[in-house]
């Protein structure tokens, strides 16, 4: 069982037998951590939040086509089936692996919040609905739903102040 010691700059941990300072034992980390390969995953993540955005478009053009519906109208029910989708697929297990390989191209657009809201639930489903589901599933997206808030909010008084943001 290793020893354990303050740890400060220069200080010394002592381990089963070996003995490293912190600088040795950065070195060895740093040594041992995996690359990454920054321009794979920007092009992963820049290809699959295009493909998503493309689905949401393709969707938004079959509202339009067949629902008689203007672009305007046709967003917000082409925002509720992608999130529809996102749900069905983090509950099969299919997002979070998608998830994996993409990185940020599957957690910045709404399915990606819709992925983290449904994660939540169904990790919290065991303790109950109110107490498990209810209170858990907005531990993670609660800042993100505040933040709009307020960001909308601060819009909506600098539109009314200044009267920015186009035709009334």
């Amino acid at each position: 069982m290793p020893a354990k010691t303050k740890s400060r700059s220069g200080a010394r941990v002592k381990l089963n037998t070996m003995s490293l300072t912190e600088q040795d034992y950065k070195e060895i980390a740093k040594k041992h951590k995996p690359k990454t390969n920054i321009f794979g995953n920007c092009l992963k993540a820049f290809l699959v939040g295009g493909l998503i955005c493309l689905i949401g478009q393709c969707i938004q053009q079959l509202f339009m086509s067949y629902g008689g519906m203007t672009s305007k109208e046709a967003s917000s029910p082409t925002v509720a089936v992608l999130i529809i989708i996102s749900v069905i697929l983090t509950s099969f297990g299919v997002y979070d692996k998608i998830a994996q390989w993409a990185g940020a191209g599957s957690a910045v657009p709404v399915t990606g919040f819709a992925n983290s809201m449904c994660s939540s639930a169904l990790e919290s489903k065991a303790e109950g609905l109110v107490l498990g589901v209810g209170a858990n599933m907005f531990k993670l997206a609660g800042s993100v739903i505040v933040f709009g808030v307020v960001a909308a909010f601060l819009v909506g008084v600098v539109h009314v102040i200044f009267g920015l943001g186009g035709a009334h």
